[in-house]
């Protein structure tokens, strides 16, 4: 019982699937960040479903690139977009420290965030359809997800939070950080090995990039990770490994 509740804890904060209700205490929730990358094989699922239906309808690679990149926002109720979102802004006030925190708490969306989220999205969609649907590239796609989010999970059980609220302070505190983190390396390791398996080692390259970026830039300019912070480095990584995944792809056409 206490496993499925883990495991309800961490699709009710990352993801908009219903789940049934009950109290969050430290039993239920003190794994439950090891659970996270299962909301990335939801999206996955969800890619794989859209995919499908577009096959069948015959849509055009425009219609099932634009529904590809919006599944997993879908899926999510776009929580990382919304970190995204705070984390343009407080990267573009050029204020200090304090005042970028304060940025990330504040509710209201300015226009860096809107300039940044829609050209995110028109690029992440132009991606998307460039790949081809076969079963190759949307296990591929799946197995992104699920990397992303254990190598976002892995540094909310590792690196030091810049403050002492919000929900990567939360997770962070509760959490049987050894356990978890272990977890979810086996996680991010199983992930970037199917990656590799499945031709896509630039993809598991560019997530460690990021990875190494968002450790940097969390750093020297935060002082340490936040929940925004978290769903910005997501969206950065997964936008980076379908990138990859393009390249990858065109190169191995041209070849």
């Amino acid at each position: 019982m206490i496993v499925l509740q883990t495991i309800a804890v961490a699709l009710s904060m990352y993801s908009a699937l219903p789940m049934p209700q009950f109290a969050w205490d430290q039993r239920n929730m003190r794994c439950a960040m090891a659970a996270f990358p299962l909301v990335g094989v939801f999206c996955g699922a969800a890619v794989w479903l859209w995919a499908w239906l577009c096959g069948v309808l015959e849509f055009g690679p425009v219609l099932t690139g634009a529904g590809i990149a919006l599944a997993p926002v879908v899926i999510t109720g776009g929580i990382h977009l919304d970190g995204f979102c705070d984390t343009v802004d407080a990267l573009a006030s050029h204020q200090d420290r304090e005042r970028k925190l304060e940025i990330l708490k504040d509710s209201h969306c300015g226009a860096f965030a809107v300039i940044a989220t829609a050209s995110y999205l028109v690029f992440l969609a132009a991606l998307c359809s460039e790949l081809p649907t076969d079963n190759r590239i949307l296990l591929s796609l799946g197995l992104c997800f699920v990397l992303s989010r254990a190598l976002s999970g892995t540094a909310i059980t590792t690196f030091p939070c810049a403050k002492n609220s919000g929900l990567a302070r939360t997770f962070s505190d509760m959490a049987a950080k050894k356990l978890s983190r272990t977890l979810l390396i086996l996680v991010a390791v199983a992930a970037s090995a199917g990656l590799i398996v499945l031709g896509s080692v630039w993809a598991v390259v560019a997530a460690l990039v990021m990875f190494g970026i968002y450790y940097v830039l969390s750093m020297k300019i935060f002082g340490g990770i936040t929940g925004d912070l978290a769903g910005w480095f997501l969206q950065w990584a997964e936008l980076l490994m379908i990138f990859a995944l393009v390249v990858t792809r065109e190169s191995e056409v041209l070849l």
